[in-house]
């Protein structure tokens, strides 16, 4: 695993510029420990992937991403037969005989996540991102892989993994899960940091930023989380905002810089219209007030 204590493994994803909780650092640690996947469940932007990211980085590991959506089937996710490259054998073989195996050989397979993942030699960190977008059948499928790191190819036999990757499960709870999949995993959720934390979060991935725009920032993007919105932002908001800011040069927040700059916080037209004029204002002056009285 190469990490003896959690301890060990919080560093070193601090020296990768992720700030892990105790409880993250427990769960990947834990994750590692015993080859287990583990599940992230939380609200967009609050570092589930960027987790994985971390990960694959102090592991030295090649991180394979698999991205969830509606109707993702085997052919994307796991492996799928080349057929034009087939075709063109074919044609040039047709003064000769053709043998089966010689169209359904590796050189005509291309490897979708799953597979380039099992199949892998060298360390892997497979990041299944937004499970919770798939259909329940590609869910029930992934039973099957995460249970045996193994899959199964007509025309070639089983595949078996030589060294289980690192699995990542991440979800926004847009839908609930099976259970049996949960057994599968560990879980943590990962919910908003505080806001010590979300400021140390902003002057990690930040460099140079001025300390009291970090806090100001932080403390606004949290009064925001207070409001009745379409979608509140998340840490990954605040960290772009917080760039956003520090590259005009900006050392504290005021009305005039937010309302230029709120497209990158907020991502929805009716979320914007609500933080305007006296709502803005008050937004402001409550997070420097916050920020002042650290």
């Amino acid at each position: 695993m190469g990490f003896r204590t959690i301890d060990e493994l919080e560093e070193a994803l601090r020296g990768a510029d992720y700030l892990p909780d105790r409880g993250l650092s427990t769960a990947l640690f834990l994750s590692l420990a015993l080859s287990k996947p583990v599940l992230l469940e939380g609200e967009a932007g609050v570092g589930k992937t960027e987790a994985a990211k971390a990960l694959a980085t102090v592991l030295g590991a090649r991180l394979i991403r698999l991205q969830c959506y509606e109707g993702l089937d085997v052919a994307h996710a796991v492996y799928e037969w080349n057929y034009p490259r087939q075709l063109l054998h074919i044609r040039a073989a047709q003064e000769g005989t053709l043998r089966e195996e010689e169209l359904f050989g590796p050189e005509y397979l291309i490897r979708r996540p799953l597979l380039e993942a099992i199949d892998s030699e060298g360390p892997v960190v497979l990041l299944i991102d937004e499970i919770d977008r798939a259909d329940e059948e590609f869910e029930a499928f992934l039973l099957e892989v995460l249970s045996d790191f193994q899959i199964t190819i007509p025309e070639l036999g089983t595949i078996a993994a030589r060294r289980r990757p690192a699995v990542i499960l991440t979800s926004n709870r847009t839908r609930e899960l099976h259970d049996a999949l949960k057994r599968r995993a560990l879980f943590h959720w990962i919910g908003h940091p505080s806001i010590e934390r979300e400021i140390a979060i902003v002057r990690l991935r930040v460099p140079g930023i001025a300390e009291q725009l970090a806090a100001e920032a932080a403390a606004f993007v949290r009064e925001l989380r207070g409001l009745d919105l379409a979608k509140p932002p998340g840490v990954a908001e605040t960290i772009d905002w917080a760039m956003a800011l520090n590259a005009l040069g900006r050392q504290e927040i005021d009305a005039e810089v937010v309302q230029q700059t709120l497209g990158s916080v907020l991502k929805y037209r009716e979320d914007i219209e609500a933080v305007q004029d006296e709502t803005l204002s008050r937004l402001v002056e409550e997070a420097r007030a916050a920020s002042a009285a650290r």
